[in-house]
């Protein structure tokens, strides 16, 4: 059966849906191409995401480097398999810890904000599983980009620029992030030698020198040198875990999320709360489809942001019971129609993310996402190896009776989440939508189009997005039409315009599965509101 979609919309944007049998798309183009690479080469859409993944390190630093944490999610061709590659906290790290290093607070930025990270590992990971081409081989095009240097381009510079005030001074930032003594400008070369012989030794070694080889000592120093508590020992005895899915059925679709520590299953809930809506019957573009998908997510939050944490420590409420069809009949039944209800939630930090697809035409799928979290992170980069580590820390809590409260080995409380759409158990789309708490918001968003509106992968992308803030403040993008933010502000929505959509409104890749014939391949989508791509064959 084909994809039951309207090929045409009327939203503003850049870019067409495209077809092929084979894809790549990421949130940057060069980083898209390394993946396209691999496919050409007779590799499969795992090797082109551990390609693109360590190339969009170097090409997008932004949101993500080589001491970045990850999580995928893969169709192998017969089922699905989750991973889990967020890193834990140190060893050394407790409540204590942070009252006598960080006065009873922790650090946003810093190495007292910096987790073991994950990324390099899931790399390893996946291709030990499912890996078909030499994983030296898939490193190759992010060794080439970091050594060569490329041109810097637009979005990745604004950003790039807008984080420089904040981290000068971190260590080691201004040695690797600002050559000149600034940020680069758009289309001026940018070079990382010392992240092209790390990535050289991870690539001979399969990942092993990153925890336990000349580039873990190298982070390790760097912590002790800095106030920082991860050791050799904290790499070295890290491991990334096989963890599944959890997932919800909607409108005969199934999505599919990693389990907590992440907060994809306010995703899972949402579409849930909406199950008990007929969103078909309101137009799409209208304040009352939109009203009720703002009061869903809203009343998910409300939930996870109470709840979720490192699964071993959901001891009161698990994520089967927040998924609990009673519970969410409980929540839907307490939004009205007509005005905006305080679901008293409250939210994390922006983040800076990136997310990937691929597909080729074996059947192969995989939806992965890799993160520093707020923008460079920590703002930690270790000299002579090129690690800029993430500040994954930072979403943990110091409440005692919070199950996120930090613990030694705990995984703390994580914004990003790759998706998988599945149906009759089989599959129909990988995909995700980046930047921090708005990514759940996005998953609901952009299937609530796809699902309920019939609208095409690019098309369900381009459309103005909103997300839901704290108690009802609502941020919109500026291209929502005037007549329904009128009307959503008459229902007590607090509104607030923001001409931002880079860092407020997230950014998606999407591969739909055209029909059941393999011949009839993917059509894929990118979001203009990154530098990326949509490259296939």
């Amino acid at each position: 059966m084909h994809a039951p979609f309207n090929w045409h919309h009327h939203y503003p944007a850049f870019r067409t849906p495209q077809f092929a049998r084979n894809f790549v798309a990421t949130s940057q183009s060069l980083a898209a191409q390394a993946g396209l690479r691999m496919l050409t080469r007779g590799g499969n859409a795992v090797d082109a995401a551990i390609a693109a993944a360590a190339a969009i390190t170097v090409v997008e630093p932004v949101s993500n480097g080589l001491g970045s944490d990850a999580f995928a999610i893969i169709w192998d061709g017969k089922r699905l398999h989750g991973l889990n590659a967020s890193g834990s906290a140190p060893a050394a790290w407790d409540r204590a810890w942070f009252e006598r290093h960080h006065e009873g607070k922790i650090p946003m930025r810093g190495w007292g904000a910096v987790t073991i990270p994950g990324a390099v590992g899931a790399w390893a990971a996946l291709h030990e599983k499912f890996g078909s081409l030499p994983f030296d081989e898939l490193l190759q095009p992010a060794i080439e980009l970091a050594r060569r240097g490329y041109a810097v381009t637009p979005v990745v510079q604004r950003k790039w620029a807008a984080q420089i005030d904040k981290l000068h001074t971190q260590p080691g930032f201004a040695q690797a992030f600002m050559p000149r003594g600034r940020a680069p400008e758009i289309g001026e070369r940018f070079c990382f030698p010392d992240a092209a012989r790390t990535l050289e030794r991870i690539a001979a070694t399969r990942g092993r020198d990153f925890y336990e080889g000349e580039t873990a000592e190298a982070i390790a120093a760097h912590a002790k040198a800095h106030g920082g508590a991860m050791t050799l020992a904290d790499l070295r005895d890290w491991k990334p875990e096989w963890v599944g899915t959890i997932s919800r059925d909607y409108r005969g679709y199934t999505l599919h999320e990693i389990p907590p520590n992440g907060q994809g299953i306010a995703a899972l809930m949402a579409l849930g709360i909406l199950s008990h809506f007929d969103l078909k019957a309101l137009p799409v573009d209208s304040a009352d489809s939109r009203h009720l998908q703002i009061e869903a997510m809203k009343a998910a939050f409300s939930e996870v942001y109470r709840h979720v944490a490192d699964a071993r420590y959901m001891t009161q409420v698990s994520a089967q019971d927040l998924l609990d069809d009673a519970r969410l009949a409980a929540l839907a039944g307490r939004i009205s129609r007509t005005r905006a209800t305080d679901f008293e939630h409250t939210m994390p930090p922006a983040g800076g993310t990136i997310y990937l697809s691929a597909a080729d035409e074996r059947g192969m799928m995989i939806s992965f996402i890799q993160s520093n979290y707020m923008g460079f992170g920590s703002g930690v980069v270790v000299p002579g190896v090129g690690v800029s580590l993430q500040n994954r820390g930072y979403g943990f809590t110091l409440d005692p009776a919070h199950p996120n409260c930090v613990a030694p080995g705990k995984r703390p409380f994580h914004t990003i989440i790759p998706a998988f759409l599945t149906r009759d158990g089989q599959p129909q789309m990988s995909f995700g939508v980046m930047g921090g708490n708005m990514q759940p918001q996005g998953h609901l968003q952009t299937l609530v189009r796809m699902v309920d509106y019939g609208q095409h992968p690019q098309a369900a992308c381009d459309a103005p997005r909103w997300k839901v803030n704290r108690g009802l403040a609502v941020d919109i993008e500026d291209t929502m039409e005037a007549a329904v933010v009128s009307d959503l502000a008459s229902r007590g929505h607090e509104i607030a315009k923001v001409d931002d959509p880079y860092m407020d409104f997230g950014a998606g890749q999407f591969i739909w599965r055209l029909s059941d014939n393999l011949e009839d391949g993917y059509v894929a989508a990118s979001d203009s509101r990154r530098d990326g791509a949509a490259v296939g064959f």
